[in-house]
């Protein structure tokens, strides 16, 4: 492959295009009428309009993104995730038109893609699942009954969903068919269908993942696991590798079941097996994604591996670059996602134009953005700015350099989640890797912005911006940053 066109935007597609460099790859970018002049049309070496700014006119155009390939030259389409990163029929469709398609087999995703199929045939290969329902008979008597029969409290989810959409925790058997009503209703609005399967709700798990990836030459291997614990409505926030519930002797017992996993389905790319880890030891299956994944960066960060450069050679039909044996990690490496959104006015995502941008630096500090000074957040996408990813010799390392770095970051314009990870990394359960899913409904229920954090976050930012501008007056160097040309201005609380 000499150009391939990144079927996504933001920052996964500049993330996917600054690997394409590095390889001497050209890349092409498709874009909505509003992002002809996002950091990603940009960044490309082409770019292509391909629809208005709603996503189902653009982005979820499966027929216009093959047509922008073909008529750029394009050799490959990458997906990203996101949109039609999942999509089986998107895959099939690329490799009909004669391109390559840098995921797994279209079949895979299809059979991965339905919890039902997924689970069963994860029961075939001897991996544990969750106890519960997952058979063909949706009417609501029987479902009913075998929710009885599993006992409460117990999860409902859409079986060919994810996200959270069409999924409802019931506690008590005189809720299940109202809940139940409201899951069919959403998986329905979501997804085209009402299909559903029931679970045994574990009440405080953990969420461990693993790295997993494959060739066309029967090799499969896994890149060790990552924490996704802190969520917030089944939408991860924090993540972090290694885990602070992991042993070596339960890494081992997962890792074995993350790659068979994989290995029952021919599985070839990168994907990422979940995991449920329950308080007593025990795991079970959760689903598998077919795609690349937002946090891969700490994967990246543990391991000093580029995975998509691992994708790319996959899918030019090469085998992994390295054996199980031959892939180690090294430190500690955690992620955030900065968010456009007011956590203190229940996260409500916000729009407007980023008037000041400046990104924190540092040895191990890496940040995965899709935006610079000037450009808009839409109400058409999703509201996430960027990724801040950290590495370091252990955890407690990890944890000062992140909220050093996040007291860096300054963007301005619209309000951010800053503060509300800012206080997460303050908090003492957190510091003690005390981290479960109901992490941030035990802990933050009831948040509110803290003042305290967000002047001193402003404060460090404008005291790095000064060094920094004086620094570049010393050496001769134009200095260019929100601090110095926007004009005078307060912080507002």
């Amino acid at each position: 492959m000499k150009k391939i066109l990144i079927a996504n935007r933001g920052e996964i597609a500049v993330r996917i295009m600054k690997t394409c460099r590095e390889m001497g790859i050209g890349t092409v970018a498709v874009a909505s009428e509003v992002d002809m002049a996002a950091k990603h049309a940009r960044m490309a070496d082409e770019v292509v309009c391909i629809g208005p700014a709603p996503a189902i006119e653009s982005y979820l155009r499966a027929e216009a993104i093959i047509e922008a390939a073909k008529s750029t030259g394009a050799d490959g389409i990458h997906p990203g995730f996101g949109f039609l990163s999942e999509n089986a029929e998107f895959a099939k469709a690329v490799r009909a038109a004669g391109l390559v398609f840098i995921g797994p087999q279209a079949e895979v995703i299809e059979l991965m893609g339905s919890k039902q199929a997924s689970k069963r045939e994860m029961i075939r290969a001897g991996v544990p699942v969750v106890p519960g329902y997952n058979g063909d008979k949706q009417d609501p008597e029987h479902l009913s009954e075998q929710a009885e029969s599993i006992g409460f409290p117990l999860l409902i989810k859409a079986s060919a969903g994810g996200g959270g959409k069409g999924m409802r925790i019931v506690h008590a058997a005189d809720r299940f068919l109202e809940e139940l009503e409201a899951a069919k209703r959403e998986a329905t609005a979501a997804f085209g269908d009402d299909t559903v399967l029931l679970e045994k709700y574990l009440t405080r798990p953990r969420h461990i993942e693993f790295q997993v990836f494959g060739d066309e030459h029967g090799n499969l291997v896994h890149l060790f696991e990552r924490e996704c614990s802190i969520q917030r409505r089944h939408q991860k926030i924090l993540e972090e590798t290694p885990s602070t519930a992991m042993t070596p002797e339960l890494r081992g017992r997962m890792a074995e079941a993350a790659v068979a996993a994989a290995g029952c389905v021919s599985y070839t790319n990168a994907g990422t097996v979940e995991f449920m880890l329950d308080e007593d030891g025990s795991f079970y299956f959760l689903e598998m994604n077919t795609r690349l994944q937002v946090e891969h960066p700490i994967t990246e960060m543990l391991t000093g591996q580029d995975l998509v450069r691992w994708q790319i050679e996959v899918a030019r039909g090469n085998p992994l670059p390295l054996r199980q044996e031959e892939i180690s990690g090294r430190g500690h490496s955690m992620e955030v996602r900065i968010y456009a959104e007011d956590p203190a006015n229940g996260f409500l995502p916000q729009t407007g134009t980023i008037v000041g941008y400046h990104e924190p630096q540092g040895l191990d500090v890496r940040v995965d953005s899709g935006v610079a000074q000037g450009d808009e957040i839409s109400i058409y996408y999703d509201p996430m700015i960027a990724k801040l990813v950290v590495r370091g010799a252990d955890r407690r390392t990890v944890c000062e350099k992140l909220r050093n770095a996040l007291a860096e970051y300054g963007i301005h314009g619209v309000r951010t989640n800053i503060a509300f990870l800012l206080a997460i990394l303050e908090e003492p359960h957190f510091l003690k890797g005390e981290t479960r899913t109901d992490y941030l409904a035990e802990h933050f229920a009831d948040y509110r912005a803290d003042d305290g954090l967000i002047d001193q976050a402003l404060a460090l930012t404008a005291l790095g911006a000064s060094g920094r501008k004086a620094n570049s007056r010393e050496g001769g160097v134009a200095f260019n940053d929100p601090w110095s040309s926007l004009p005078a201005w307060r912080g507002t609380k």
